[in-house]
């Protein structure tokens, strides 16, 4: 399909959804539309400037960019394995230190990280933090994982909480 035919395609969808009547759907469509060529346009903007500045392997330059590799997974263009893209992401996300990759696990879109025991104090919290940045780096490089398992290992796993003793603050019984 030439760009001229998917233009006139969208066209006319998005002639029929005004035809139907219903103007808050009609508007929903085209906002869509624009959200989406706003999003292809910024893609094709970053690959093109990439390209231009690049100073190293064309193909590698592309997959580090968080942007352009998003668009080569969401089409299943994007040439590394996911294995590949899953360590691009711990990596994108500063945890390379901290967390391992254990299992991707296609059926199910299930990944298990686990916690290095040199990383960090081993806190929920920081853990938690960790994970989360994870999850965000894993959505633009390998959206084929849904289910991200990281258990605690080292002195939080299996100890109680922390203990805070101190003064109370004043006025407290």
């Amino acid at each position: 399909m030439s760009a001229e035919q998917t233009a006139r395609r969208v066209e006319e969808i998005l002639d029929a959804f005004a035809a139907s009547g219903d103007g808050e759907t009609a508007r929903a469509a085209e906002e869509l539309v624009r959200t989406l060529m706003e999003f292809y346009g910024a893609g094709l903007d970053r690959a093109v400037t990439l390209l231009k500045n690049r100073s190293a392997d064309p193909l590698a330059v592309l997959m580090a960019d968080e942007m352009v590799a998003g668009l080569l997974t969401l089409h299943d263009l994007h040439p590394e394995d996911t294995l590949t893209r899953v360590g691009r992401a711990v990596e994108a996300a500063r945890a390379g230190a901290t967390v391992g990759v254990e299992h991707f696990d296609p059926e199910t879109g299930t990944l298990r990280l686990s916690a290095r025991e040199d990383g960090g104090c081993g806190c929920p919290s920081t853990m938690d933090a960790t994970r989360q940045r994870i999850e965000a780096a894993l959505s633009c490089f390998a959206p084929e994982v849904s289910v991200v398992e990281m258990p605690l290992s080292g002195p939080a796993a299996g100890e109680p909480a922390l203990l805070q003793i101190g003064n109370r603050p004043p006025g407290a019984p």
